[in-house]
């Protein structure tokens, strides 16, 4: 008996070095160098590989192109080309010029137009939103409008961060953009005079019959602040219904816009994302809410941020939409900064409503459809320019009643 248990103990010990030495025999290898060899691990050997190929190309350029070579242009290129090659418009390399840019803007100061695209399907640089009260909108630039070139220079989606480079400067200058615009049938130029851009991205008021009215423009690192001011102002005032205008919104912080649907939601889910393992992370808010009667405007420029917040409100019940079906952005990204003072923007994660739909390339439908006049003036609902504002205000009316 004793025998053969140890019979056994000795075969189960055979198996398990033998799995051990064929995993270390796949998981590592063993590279020869002078004086001796080099262990790496499989994955390790592989990257080897990969750099060794891309280097490889580097040496043959400097040895054999026919002009001098801007050695730190070419890796530039080299980065820029491996994440276009993933064909998503929203992961992009930034070099120390676009990456400040970029986070001026989202420090809610910055020189330029006011003027937010993407690379659309069609590979043109795409207007999502003109930023309202800027140097775009007083030009006329209108969210889906194609930007062919700017200062006569051609521009392309793949190079999206360098053509918003371009149209960015100093207060002052001007620059000059080439449109293509949907029913209008040559291209035609817009000149635009740049300014520091001081993002108000919240406005407020009352409305008749004690209707608040809230509009977020894009959702800065201050708009959170400036949101809870205006909404203890209005609460003041004695307000029995809310109005919030999210028309043109192209997005901004995941955070901010978190915060402020736990304002005016009760408890429940705001937002889920799910990355490519499926990891889930939610983000909720607590029992408090603002119990007011309330409406949200919305067009094809919402995106992002502001479909998060369009979709808990609508979703939990909280409030209903008016306008037209939203843009249809539903990818996350983050920031990764480089040693080098450059950096790149890449998307991590999708994500959900809290009922679990997904509107990535398709938005929100609103409750209540409404289209806007071309001769329209947001805000002027009483002389039936804005009739999604007046519908949106007739609901918060009947509601209050």
């Amino acid at each position: 008996m004793i025998s053969r248990l140890k019979t056994v103990i000795g075969a189960v010990a055979l198996v398990v070095i033998t799995v051990l030495i064929t995993v270390s025999v796949i998981n590592f290898v063993s590279i020869p160098v002078p004086g001796g060899n080099v262990i790496l691990s499989a994955r390790d050997y592989n990257n080897l590989k990969e750099m060794n190929k891309l280097l490889g190309i580097k040496e043959f350029l400097k040895d054999y192109y026919y002009k001098d070579i801007d050695m730190d242009k070419l890796q530039e290129g080299a980065i820029r080309g491996m994440l276009e090659s993933l064909e998503d418009p929203y992961t992009v390399f930034m070099n120390r010029e676009e990456y400040d840019s970029f986070m001026t803007h989202t420090m809610g100061t910055y020189e330029g137009i006011g003027l937010v695209v993407e690379k659309g399907e069609d590979g043109y640089i795409t207007v999502v939103a003109p930023i309202e009260d800027t140097p775009s909108e007083r030009a006329g630039i209108k969210s889906a409008d194609k930007i062919l070139k700017v200062d006569h220079k051609d521009v392309f989606g793949d190079q999206l961060e360098q053509a918003v480079s371009m149209m960015k400067g100093p207060g002052g200058t001007k620059v000059i953009l080439t449109i293509i615009r949907e029913g209008v049938e040559n291209p035609f130029d817009v000149t635009i005079t740049r300014e520091e851009i001081r993002l108000k991205t919240v406005k407020s008021q009352v409305l008749e019959d004690d209707i608040g009215y809230i509009r977020i423009s894009t959702f800065d690192e201050k708009t959170y602040d400036d949101f809870n001011k205006a909404l203890k102002d209005l609460s003041k005032s004695g307000i029995k219904g809310l109005l919030i205008d999210l028309r043109s919104n192209p997005g901004g912080l995941l955070d901010v816009v978190v915060d402020i649907a736990d304002v005016l939601m009760g408890k429940g889910l705001i937002v889920y994302t799910e990355d490519r393992q499926g990891n889930r992370k939610e983000e909720v808010s607590d029992a408090g809410e603002i119990g007011l009667p309330m409406a949200v405007l919305v067009d094809g420029g919402s995106a992002s941020a502001s479909e998060i917040l369009a979709g808990a409100l609508q979703d939990s019940g909280t409030g209903v939409l008016v306008g037209t079906k939203t843009f249809g952005k539903a990818l996350v990204q983050t920031v990764q900064e480089l040693k080098d003072g450059t950096a790149i923007k890449v998307t991590i994660a999708q994500y959900y409503t809290p009922k679990g739909r997904s509107i990535q390339g398709k938005g929100i439908m609103p409750d209540y459809v409404v289209e806007l006049p071309e001769d329209a003036v947001m805000g002027e609902y009483k002389q039936g320019r804005d009739p999604q504002m007046a519908k949106a205000i007739e609901i918060i009316k009947g509601r209050i009643r």
